[in-house]
């Protein structure tokens, strides 16, 4: 197997890595600063090489496949289509782990200007987004490039900016939140909660519970709100907006602007899953993957990036890493049985989520540190 020359290269000795991030962070300014400057040449610091050149799964390739879209219609007022959808999402974690759902209940005027406000709060007078610029964690709003720039496991640096905002159990007081986006995120943020336990009630019926359960012990309490902007890059070859990983919450729910660039890793294939008309992408995170004993997975996604024009997504994460509690999450009883017994120790998801940042997406699954 070849390894890649410019692989080599990058981790030579004479490159001072940390000494590059420091300067790209303390502008403040993210990656569409270094657009706005006019760079013509990516910063080595957001170089991403595949170690071996006949690793498939590592290159920017994909096959042809239709990851599912699921119709809610009806989820709340008719019980046999309730049943029916439980099964079908059921039947695409297992064999996907993603899937879109349409028929949600949020319009698609509200869609779009949550995709509107994500732009306009990236595309504002740098010098304004700089007042908000952190890596304090537990600021009520946080703005930032790369929240694992500085994980030791982390070895190149994405093509992304994002801010990030927890709106549930307590939402922030909207004097914490930025004008541009401050009246979508709160109205957009209370339906997304919405969607997000319906959707909780349908995941707890597919995996054979009772439809409050996994609401019940705590797996929607709380709500990140992530706007991600993948600004246009000279040399997109070369980066990703995000490399190979799994989310470490419960599940997500991604909003996509119609820009396309997210694909999924199933069976050994990449898998696009394309912007569909008023559509949200559902997909497990780790620590459902944790609580169900694996029945369901947290699946390997990635992003990429272009050359013609920004990229927007808004990610909703469905997590209680931001409550004060100790309550303990594994498998869940009922699930278990002679036959199936746990795979991983139980686990506070602030313990889960703090291992998750300091490893960084180093293309590892979080999940192996807690397996028994």
């Amino acid at each position: 197997m070849m390894v890649h020359e410019e692989a080599q290269t990058t981790h030579s000795s004479k490159y001072d890595r940390l000494s590059e991030l420091k300067a790209f962070d303390e502008t403040k300014a993210g990656v569409k600063g270094l657009v706005d400057g006019g760079i013509t040449e990516i910063p080595r610091i957001f170089h991403h090489h595949p170690i071996v050149s006949n690793d498939h799964v590592t290159e920017k390739n994909s096959v042809s496949a239709t990851i599912p879209v699921i119709d809610l219609k009806g989820a709340n007022t008719e019980d046999h289509r309730r049943e029916a959808i439980a099964k079908k999402i059921g039947e695409a974690l297992e064999k996907w782990g993603f899937f879109q759902i349409i028929n949600h209940g949020i319009t698609e005027i509200v869609m779009e200007e949550m995709i509107n406000g994500v732009r306009r709060f990236h595309e504002q007078d740098t010098e304004e987004k700089k007042k908000l610029y952190t890596r304090e964690l537990t600021k009520p709003f946080v703005y930032n490039s790369n929240f694992d720039l500085y994980s030791t496991g982390t070895t190149s640096t994405n093509w992304r900016d994002t801010f990030v905002c927890r709106m549930a159990p307590n939402s922030p007081d909207p004097q914490h939140l930025p004008p541009v986006c401050r009246d979508i995120l709160v109205e957009y943020s209370k339906q997304i909660m919405k969607v997000g336990i319906l959707v909780m009630e349908l995941l707890s019926e597919a995996l054979g519970l009772q439809s409050n359960h996994l609401n019940q012990i705590g797996c929607s309490e709380g709500l990140a709100v992530l706007g991600h902007y993948y600004p246009p890059c000279p040399q997109p070859e070369l980066t990703w907006g995000t490399p190979r990983h799994a989310v470490n919450d419960f599940f997500t729910l991604l909003l996509q602007d119609h820009t396309g660039g997210l694909q999924v890793l199933s069976h050994d294939n990449w898998i696009d899953v394309p912007p569909y008309p008023g559509a949200l992408v559902v997909n497990i995170g780790d620590l459902l993957q944790l609580v169900s004993n694996d029945r369901f997975r947290s699946v390997e996604h990635r992003s990429f990036v272009n050359n013609k024009g920004a990229r927007v997504s808004v990610a909703s994460f469905f997590s209680t890493h931001t409550l004060p509690t100790s309550k303990l999450f594994g498998p869940i009883k009922e699930l278990l049985s002679e036959n199936n017994p746990p795979k991983y120790r139980a686990t506070t998801v602030k313990e889960y989520v703090s291992h998750y940042h300091a490893k960084g997406l180093d293309g590892t699954s979080a999940l192996d540190h807690f397996r028994i």
